[in-house]
């Protein structure tokens, strides 16, 4: 009868977890009360930081979004969406810098800007519905490994033939006079740029929302994501479903281009792939294969990213403890996939 009180031995592993669990509880704890106590940073930097990271991080969650639908409807991980994106932000350079040419953007912006959007979020959508239909939809019925090493190389090969088409130099978009300077509300002042991706890429994540919940092609997507092979018999067209999903990522994705161009003004070859990584980061903070999930774990990552460095390492004196950032948004990743691989909001099927 003792034996079904007496509390279970634990074991090496749970151990170590539980030691890591509570190391990191303490350093979080011990760098947020030394930071704070000696006032490092005075309330506006505080603000300035978290208003940083909320535009940062919306930009994560729009392209966490194709992420996690993608990986709703295949249960693939679309490793190239990174590089949708990068094509995204290169169209949209390149239409920019023609309207800028011929004064165009300086004049008019508010019928410029759209038609940078425009052309950033068709490109995108071509490449991501290009990439499933050659790269994808012939290994549907393959093992899950064969499609995940297909994404890679054909991440890579969108890399590399950005590389060679517009060279291995930095550039960056034409400034816009409209989306400079600085705005002052509730007695901060904040930038331009970051309260206008703030505002669009929620209204973007409301309308997707309302669009999934509420239309006839999102209860498709739903019911694809839950059985493709039930979905079929009940005449859904699995194949229209799953490129309307990768058309819907690009879109997204040719958005935040745009926006991640402006507000950190560069375009490079490479620059899907660590923003890519964090945005996946940021869906499987949420649950992967959950769309309110990849919103919320966006935001937070970039919040984590932009304040958590400053937070928990200036109370220390590390110099320039801002470029840990990365470090610190991987940092979250491996606690995430060890403690909770479902994320916030993910199911465990879903892992």
């Amino acid at each position: 009868m003792l034996r079904g009180v007496l509390p279970k031995r634990l074991t090496l592993v749970e151990v170590v977890l539980w030691a890591l669990r509570i190391g990191v509880v303490v350093f979080v704890i011990v760098g947020a009360y030394a930071t704070l106590s000696q006032n490092k940073l005075g309330a506006s930097g505080w603000v300035l930081l978290t208003t940083s990271g909320l535009s940062q991080g919306a930009i994560y969650a729009l392209i966490a979004l194709g992420y996690t639908m993608v990986y709703g409807v295949l249960f693939m991980i679309n490793f190239a969406h990174g590089e949708v994106f990068m094509m995204g932000s290169f169209a949209g350079m390149f239409v920019a810098m023609a309207m800028s040419a011929n004064g165009i953007l300086e004049d008019q912006p508010l019928l410029a800007l759209p038609v940078i959007f425009a052309a950033a979020m068709i490109t995108s959508m071509l490449v991501a519905i290009v990439l499933e239909r050659v790269a994808y939809r012939p290994l549907r019925r393959a093992p899950r490994l064969v499609p995940l090493i297909t994404a890679i190389g054909a991440s890579l090969f969108l890399q590399y033939t950005a590389f060679g088409m517009f060279g291995p130099r930095a550039r960056r978009y034409p400034p816009v006079e409209l989306l400079q300077g600085r705005v002052d509300l509730f007695g901060f002042s904040f930038q331009r740029i970051e309260l206008i991706t703030i505002i669009a890429c929620v209204v973007l994540m409301a309308v997707l929302y309302w669009f999934v919940e509420r239309t006839r092609t999102g209860r498709s997507m739903r019911a694809v994501s839950e059985n493709k092979d039930v979905a079929a018999l009940m005449g859904i067209n699995v194949d229209r479903v799953v490129v309307t999903t990768f058309a819907i990522g690009g879109l997204l994705a040719g958005f935040a281009g745009v926006l991640f161009s402006f507000l950190f003004n560069r375009v490079s070859w490479d620059m899907g792939l660590l923003v890519g990584i964090k945005a996946f980061t940021a869906a499987v903070l949420g649950g992967i294969g959950n769309i309110v999930g990849a919103m919320l774990g966006g935001v937070a990552l970039g919040v984590i990213e932009n304040v958590g460095p400053s937070l928990l390492l200036l109370g220390f004196d590390v110099p320039s403890s801002h470029q840990l950032k990365d470090v610190l948004a991987f940092t979250v990743l491996i606690l995430v996939l060890v403690f909770r691989p479902t994320g916030f909001l993910g199911r465990k099927d879903n892992v």
